[in-house]
């Protein structure tokens, strides 16, 4: 492709597990990626196969503070997204999500670029109504244990709309509900790799609750095809866009579901609920389907296969 057609688009968080298989996918299609990560959740090894690529580039940094550089598109994505890690230190989880957004949005509005971010079902916290549009304010508990994670997604989508609106900036903002595939973190405390990593050692398997709550969950390669719709749709389609799988299976199915395609021998144990905890968590995806043309294509059983698949040969060669 000719240098001049190149889009130079700039990913944060591109060393985590979302933001790597985007970078990849920004690459094979022609772009310049710009991968910025500070390496508090991401990993080298996410991106270790594209750092030979002359397109791809890779700096260290941290979103809170101010970052100059001189990009087209800005994919938003640094946060760490499991209770786990965004716990660890909260403070510095509200900041990233609030300060990050500040700076992103002040860069994309020096460059002139277009900017996306990837906001999250939590938005919602433990919701009144199923399944959820993108109309519904949400039913969030402001001082729990999650709040710094959900309240700083809340508040970093505001910015979004009033750079939107009192600056003209070009906005894309994508609500994501569970997603799941290979470079998820296996000690992330998600469900998903939970299950994997503890079906992989034919160790018990925790369920929180009586394993009856729901969720849906999108393989990583759908999700990183809504982002870049979302991205390459008309300026006026700003979203907010839920994306994720509308299909709901109970905890304790995706559970019985891992235990048989790892062929495990892992038993099902119960655990109390965390607090805060959402009881049902489906995507109402009717506007990514009419305004991007997309909606999930990879079937759960197909995903997890790909994924128990790259968590057994990681696990194989931790052990070595």
């Amino acid at each position: 492709m000719h240098y001049a057609l190149r889009k130079r688009a700039l990913v944060t968080g591109g060393a985590g597990f979302l933001g790597s298989h985007l970078c990849e996918r920004l690459l094979e299609r022609g772009d310049d990626v710009l991968c910025v990560d500070n390496f508090f959740t991401g990993t080298k090894d996410n991106i270790v196969h594209l750092l030979n690529n002359p397109h791809f580039e890779l700096i260290r940094h941290d979103v809170t503070f101010p970052l100059y550089v001189e990009v087209g598109e800005i994919y938003n994505l640094a946060c760490p997204a499991s209770p786990i890690h965004y716990q660890h230190d909260p403070v510095q989880t509200t900041k990233t999500s609030v300060h990050g957004a500040i700076n992103m949005l002040g860069l994309a509005k020096r460059v002139k670029a277009k900017i996306f971010q990837a906001s999250t079902s939590e938005v919602y916290g433990d919701p009144e109504i199923h399944p959820q549009e993108k109309t519904y304010w949400g039913r969030v508990n402001p001082i729990g244990p999650r709040a710094c994670y959900d309240e700083g997604k809340r508040c970093a989508e505001p910015l979004f709309f009033d750079y939107h609106r009192q600056h003209a900036l070009r906005i894309k903002v994508a609500r994501m509900f569970n997603t799941y595939g290979p470079r998820m973190h296996p000690n992330d405390g998600r469900v998903v790799s939970n299950f994997i990593v503890q079906a992989l050692n034919n160790r018990p398997i925790t369920l929180y609750g009586d394993g009856s709550q729901t969720r849906s969950f999108c393989y990583v390669s759908d999700m990183v095809d809504g982002f870049l719709r979302l991205m390459d749709s008309p300026d006026d389609v700003t979203g907010p866009v839920n994306l994720g799988n509308p299909v709901e299976f109970s905890v304790r199915q995706l559970a019985e579901q891992i235990i048989e395609l790892a062929g495990s021998s892992s038993d099902l144990i119960l655990q109390h609920l965390p607090q805060d905890d959402p009881r049902q968590r489906p995507p109402d995806i009717t506007l990514a389907r009419e305004q991007l043309g997309w909606e999930p294509a990879i079937q759960l059983r197909t995903g997890l296969k790909a994924t128990i698949a790259y968590f057994d040969a990681l696990l194989r060669e931790r052990a070595a």
